[in-house]
């Protein structure tokens, strides 16, 4: 076997979240990271913060903001007892229609009043990314970036097929109350932009982050 050359070597992802569709989404692309850890950021009082201090925020800044919060939140952690020591990844996602923001409805009604006024219409999925060189288990630069995808609904959707999806509670813990990686798949007609963005974490942008931020090819990620 060829010797690996030190620009070949393995690069260890830790992921500042601990949504399961992020985590699907890396390890279809063949990386399993090396950790998964809880941020623990408040997003309503951070947004408030920024808002107070700098006006109102973009869908996109509010989404690059936070990921950039989540991602920062877990420098100097230990996982399992040791030091981090590889890239750490923050993310976060909102769903914006009518230039109105919406993050994830947590209740019944409000994900049955957001299926009810997308249907048959387009909405933008803004997915933020950060990600942090802490390898050596030493913090050092951070770089971000933003990706859009457009979503068009299906306009045939039924008060009836909206109460069933409702029902698994599915819809309730996601921004924009859609998926498009499990049930809510079945009601999305068109997507214009990478899917892994609708899921909260493109990878196209992870990997083009990893390139022009760091100089590190994707392909030094695959550990499955």
């Amino acid at each position: 076997m060829p010797e690996r050359r030190a620009d070949d070597a393995p690069v260890r992802l830790y992921l500042a979240s601990t949504s399961p569709a992020r985590l699907a989404t890396l390890r279809a692309a063949g990386v399993e990271p090396a950790g998964l850890i809880s941020p623990g950021v408040d997003e309503d009082a951070l947004v408030e913060s920024l808002t107070s201090s700098r006006g109102p925020l973009s869908a996109a800044e509010m989404v690059g903001e936070l990921a950039r919060a989540k991602a920062e939140a877990v420098v100097g952690r230990l996982v399992e007892g040791e030091p981090i020591d590889g890239f750490i990844l923050g993310g976060d996602s909102a769903f914006e229609i009518d230039d109105v923001v919406h993050g994830k409805p947590h209740r019944d009604e409000v994900a049955r009043e957001r299926w009810k006024a997308m249907r048959g219409r387009r909405g933008v999925l803004h997915s933020g990314h950060w990600l942090i060189d802490h390898r050596g288990g030493v913090p050092g630069l951070g770089v971000g970036r933003v990706e859009d995808a457009v979503v068009e609904f299906a306009d045939d959707v039924t008060d009836t097929e909206i109460d069933a999806y409702i029902a698994t509670r599915e819809p309730l813990s996601v921004a924009g109350a859609f998926t498009i990686d499990s049930r809510g798949q079945a009601y999305i007609r068109t997507i214009d932009g990478h899917p892994s963005t609708v899921i909260g974490l493109s990878v196209p942008a992870l990997r083009s982050l990893l390139r022009e931020g760091f100089g590190v090819e994707w392909h030094r990620l695959w550990n499955r």
